[in-house]
């Protein structure tokens, strides 16, 4: 089943043939704690509604009307974060950063580790992955909507991944709602002249959508990556995910994030990226403001398209009280 959220409100649901409107909803969030209250799985929830009207996904996203499938109604309770080095491709695309260290580089150490302890058996800790926060709710861009680089930022370049929603219930419990889409778009240049900046290379905002897959993620999921400028295509790569591809579970890299009570406090929102192994700047791409981002899977129906936006250069002045 996959839900996907409309911005003027109401939620549509597809579960494996034509999508429909779901009966009386507004947003997936009020779903999700309506499920959350019930004791009841999301999907139920959804199907417990009946059937609307008939609902057309392409031509909805064409016009602009779908959101990103989760956000909190205060922005703030919205974290916005990622691991990196999770992939079984991802090292050589990171290490090329950082090529002119001395010996093994932190990214390629960070690697190793998670192929040697990041999917530990049933019951034992793995390894902690790398880890990052990108922002709030505030950061949050929806499919269709511009992923604006700031004025002060040295690049702009997509990362596409799949990421996990989730609610904190009213004990502090984590709730996975689904996966999604994400390009968990960043500022490779920054990141590259000094690994300890890679802090402030994540401080940008992500897309996430357009369409929320429920239940279990694919073990092995192939997609496609790819930046237009003018309309022509001018790079293009797959891009592998799933645990198949990984080297963490997804619940290893969930426990090393939901272990903080910072991230357990009731009603929160959580939007979680697990990770690439496909950059176009590793294969030499500058991107330039009004390139398009495509990110697409059969997996999660529906692609994330993003134009590259640029925020202009601001002089930020603080003034004592």
């Amino acid at each position: 089943m996959h839900l996907t959220q409309l911005k003027d409100g109401g939620v549509i649901c597809r579960d494996g043939g034509a999508a429909y409107h779901v009966p009386g909803s507004t947003t997936i969030y009020a779903l999700a704690q309506e499920a959350i209250a019930a004791g009841t799985g999301l999907a139920e929830t959804v199907a417990a509604k009946g059937q609307g009207e008939a609902a057309y996904l392409a031509r909805l996203l064409d016009a602009g009307r779908i959101d990103t499938p989760l956000r909190h109604p205060d922005p703030a309770h919205l974290h916005l974060t990622g691991t990196g080095l999770t992939h079984t491709g991802s090292a050589s695309a990171r290490d090329a950063m950082h090529a002119d260290t001395a010996g093994m580089t932190d990214s390629m150490k960070m690697f190793r580790m998670g192929i040697e302890g990041g999917k530990p058996p049933v019951g034992v800790e793995g390894v902690q992955p790398e880890w990052f926060y990108k922002g709030n709710g505030t950061t949050l861009a929806g499919p269709g909507d511009p992923l604006i680089s700031p004025g002060f930022a040295k690049d702009g370049g997509e990362e596409p991944e799949i990421a996990g929603l989730y609610i904190i219930g009213p004990d502090g419990t984590p709730f996975r709602l689904g996966f999604a889409l994400a390009n968990e778009f960043s500022d490779h240049v920054t990141e590259k002249g000094n690994y300890l900046w890679l802090a402030h290379s994540k401080l940008r905002p992500a897309s996430v959508g357009p369409e929320l897959r429920l239940g279990a993620l694919p073990q092995d999921i192939r997609g496609a990556s790819r930046i237009r400028r003018d309309g022509a295509v001018i790079w293009e790569k797959p891009f592998l995910s799933g645990e198949a591809n990984m080297s963490h579970w997804i619940a290893n890299l969930e426990h090393h994030h939901f272990k903080y009570a910072l991230f357990r406090q009731p009603g929160d929102v959580h939007i979680h990226m697990f990770g690439t192994a496909t950059l176009s700047f590793a294969d030499g791409i500058r991107t330039e403001t009004g390139d398009r981002f495509e990110i697409s899977t059969p997996d999660f129906g529906l692609p994330l398209i993003n134009p590259l936006g640029q925020e202009p250069t601001r002089e930020i002045a603080v003034r004592q009280l």
